[in-house]
């Protein structure tokens, strides 16, 4: 996104309402009705509170949590869980656990958002006059296989659609949701004109009652809580807009929801006692002529929730890409479909989520269902941004510990209230605790077994290695590997080098070069930062280039490495024409080679349980993921990868007796 759309300017602010505010725009869709099937009996008591919990948490989670100080978390423009990690991960090693969590979570959210928000759009066509009567029309009833059909072609087309890129309809999001915006806070108006008296539902007190005398009242958080599912989203996409418009535009949005929330609940208590709510669904109950305005209205409602499953599914390409540039997931192909900033395409995850997506509506069937699954994963993920939030405020912004303390228990005391009535729901949401223990599992194990690798790492003293290089590079009497032979190296230090890449260079077949380079990849704080630095430490004969790349950027080496030898080239501080005197006349450009090291768990480990159990798994997983050659974008053509065992823990104590041959 260009710099000058996060400047604070209507089109930024217009922006925002496409990119940041579908999931939590779309909500009005089914949260209201959600309350008055799990409520019980429809009664004063049931909606004025149901609406006073909505307006409170609307107030607390998204207005004063995220928009006022979740936002405030901000990494060079960039939003999300990772983001925020990546600002506080020096003060706690242990946090990276909740951004495990948080980002596991999140990521479970996008098999259900979609269908959920898609369905009870399409649902709405039960509303249209002339096709409202079940027994003329039963393939109109919520859960039909017309029904069913229409949401899985949209899911379809939609992921079907994302390798080309959002550029060309991504302008037309934010007019869009504008509209329903305006739609959705006119409709809620005009019932709100025939019962004003609903404002007081403003008075935390009604939703009290609600909480403590109504039966079941507490545990109909659950279905309040589905009122902010897009909270979390709301700060991943911080990027995309910038902060100022993000939290201009919520005043708008907030207003809106306001009025369809106030408008529904002044219609169900402005129906005559006794009326039965079964099967109804407010939102579409509070439309004018539905024989003229039902079917615009549930087609915007179409395209919204269209918006907001592209804004989520954009969300999670984002947190896999950065998943994989902070070491918390394997390496997989990533595309780039268009010149955007920080437009990505993921074919692994993208048809991971569409074959979840169509999974989870053949399961639950209708919107209805879904909800009564929705959003124990957000619950969890905004506890884990909660706890790292703390650590951002204590230490990054450096508030008075009483301050953080007093906010800590405030949102952890909701939330933990919101954690407690989803639980209940974990009976019915079986169907995505595979998915969700998966995604944590692959993180957690990738983590650890980074960490548990680079302890067996040993470094080295470059420059005592270097007369050992110049001595085999004149040494004719070996056969020329390449030119210029080229390692990716993980050693911060300018001045080490790891001791298997010189085992890698002298060992079984020695690779005499005439130049060594060492390469290494810096991933910063910051999401955006494309840098480099050359350091010759033997002229011509050995050089480092270090590259410091952000977490948001692919280190695609093949073409950052061309870019340095053009810029070196053209400073007259190389020169690589071939060396071979047949060629050398001709002006050849020299050849370059490129060895990558891959390890593999070697059958001469004895280690415990833990740490077998760890590394099994992440050598398993591995498997799967792309290869380290093709994870840094270097040409087949012009790499060798050489398999390394890695040895954790030798088996010793081996007892082998001698004996004499007969």
């Amino acid at each position: 996104m260009n710099s000058h759309i996060k400047n604070l300017s209507f089109a930024g602010a217009v922006i925002a309402l496409g990119i940041i505010y579908g999931d939590i725009g779309t909500s009005p869709l089914y949260v209201f009705q959600t309350l008055l099937v799990e409520g019980g009996k429809v009664n004063e008591q049931l909606v004025l509170g149901s609406i006073s919990c909505i307006f409170w948490t609307l107030t607390l989670q998204t207005t004063f949590k995220y928009i006022v100080i979740t936002l405030q978390a901000d990494n060079h423009g960039e939003g999300g869980i990772f983001s925020l990690y990546a600002l506080v991960r020096r003060y706690g090693k242990w946090l990276a656990i909740p951004a495990i969590i948080g980002a596991g979570t999140l990521l479970a959210d996008g098999i259900i958002t979609p269908p959920i928000s898609v369905t009870s759009a399409i649902e709405g066509l039960n509303n249209v006059p002339a096709l409202s009567d079940p027994k003329l029309h039963p393939e109109f009833i919520p859960g039909s296989h017309l029904i069913m059909g229409l949401v899985i072609g949209i899911m379809v087309a939609l992921f079907f659609f994302q390798q080309f890129g959002t550029k060309v309809v991504g302008s037309s999001f934010g007019p869009i949701m504008l509209l329903w915006f305006l739609m959705m806070g006119s409709l809620g108006f005009l019932q709100i004109m025939h019962y004003p008296t609903i404002f007081k539902a403003i008075n935390p007190y009604y939703g009290y009652q609600l909480l403590t005398n109504h039966p079941g009242g507490f545990w109909l958080l659950g279905a309040v809580f589905l009122c902010t599912t897009g909270a979390e989203a709301l700060y991943s996409d911080l990027g995309h807009c910038g902060r100022k418009n993000i939290q201009v535009s919520w005043i708008f949005v907030k207003i809106t929801l306001i009025l369809s929330y106030f408008g529904q609940a002044a219609w169900v208590l402005n129906q005559p006692k006794g009326t039965n709510f079964d099967g109804v669904n407010p939102f579409y109950a509070i439309v004018p002529n539905p024989h003229l305005f039902m079917i615009p209205c549930v087609a915007l409602a179409t395209m919204a929730t269209i918006i907001a499953s592209q804004a989520l599914i954009s969300g999670s390409f984002t947190l896999i890409s950065e998943a994989v540039s902070m070491n918390f997931w394997p390496r997989i192909t990533i595309k780039y479909p268009s010149n955007i900033r920080g437009q990505i395409y993921i074919p692994s995850i993208n048809w991971i989520l569409c074959i979840g997506c169509i999974l989870v509506l053949l399961y639950f069937r209708t919107s209805e269902h879904m909800t009564a699954a929705y959003g124990f994963s957000i619950t969890i993920a905004m506890l884990m941004t909660t706890i790292l939030m703390s650590y951002f405020m204590r230490f990054v912004k450096h508030w008075p510990y009483w301050l953080v303390v007093i906010i800590l228990c405030v949102f952890l005391t909701v939330e933990f209230s919101f954690f407690i009535t989803n639980a209940a729901k974990l009976l019915k949401r079986i169907f995505f605790v595979v998915f969700e223990i998966g995604l944590i599992f692959t993180m957690y194990i990738w983590f650890k077994a980074r960490k548990i690798n680079n302890r067996f790492l040993h470094f080295i003293d470059l420059k005592d290695q270097i007369p050992l290089l110049n001595a085999l590079s004149a040494d004719e009497s070996v056969n020329k590997y390449s030119t210029h032979l080229i390692y990716l190296t993980k050693a911060n230090n300018a001045k080490q080098i790891e001791e298997k890449i010189m085992y890698s260079i002298m060992s079984r077949k020695p690779k005499r070069a005439d130049t060594y380079w060492f390469i290494h990849i810096e991933t910063t704080n910051e999401p955006y930062t494309m840098e480099y630095s050359v350091e010759q430490l033997e002229p011509g004969k050995v050089i480092r280039v270090e590259f410091r790349l952000g977490f948001r950027i692919q280190p695609r080496v093949n073409v950052l490495y061309r870019k340095v030898i053009e810029d070196m080239v053209a400073r007259n501080e190389i020169d690589i024409t071939s060396h071979y005197d047949s060629l050398q006349k001709f002006k050849i450009a020299a050849d370059f080679r490129f060895v990558i090291m891959e390890k593999f768990l070697s059958y001469n480990n004895s280690f415990g349980t833990r740490e077998g159990f760890i590394l099994n798994s992440y050598f398993a997983i591995k498997k799967m993921a792309q290869s380290e050659a093709k994870a840094f974008g270097l040409d087949t053509s012009e790499t060798y990868v050489e398999k390394i065992p890695l040895v954790v823990k030798p088996v010793g104590n081996i007892v082998l007796k001698r004996v004499d041959a007969v």
